[in-house]
């Protein structure tokens, strides 16, 4: 079972998204030092300690991470870094709503029928 879990809506596109994930590893394991490594859309990272996934898709991301023992202790630490760097960089671009569709005019009435 995951300690943190976190599901979020983008508007990045699939290339923004990799990208955002991809920045989102490099600043994370710097300061965690967190190897990742991608599995197709799946970022898979893991250090002593810590494992866990972020899925990325081209309208949202599901991210898990299992934290060992001794890691426990700062998971709101470790949460609120994390959810930081979600905020700036997959925010970056809100999601656009769907475009709306127009309204079609009703159908005129026919006389004398």
């Amino acid at each position: 079972m995951a300690d943190i879990e976190v599901d979020r809506a983008h508007g990045l596109g699939m290339a923004g998204a990799r990208a955002a994930a991809d920045e989102m590893a490099e600043h994370l394991g710097r300061r965690f030092d967190l190897r990742g490594k991608w599995s197709g859309n799946t970022l898979h990272f893991d250090r002593p300690g810590v494992a866990g996934t972020l899925a990325i898709t081209a309208k949202d991301l599901h991210l898990e991470v299992t934290l060992g023992f001794l890691l426990k202790a700062m998971r709101g630490s470790i949460e609120r870094a994390v959810n930081e760097e979600l905020d700036k960089l997959f925010a970056a671009q809100p999601a656009k709503p769907a475009p709306a569709k127009p309204k079609k005019a009703p159908a005129p009435k026919k006389k004398g029928g």
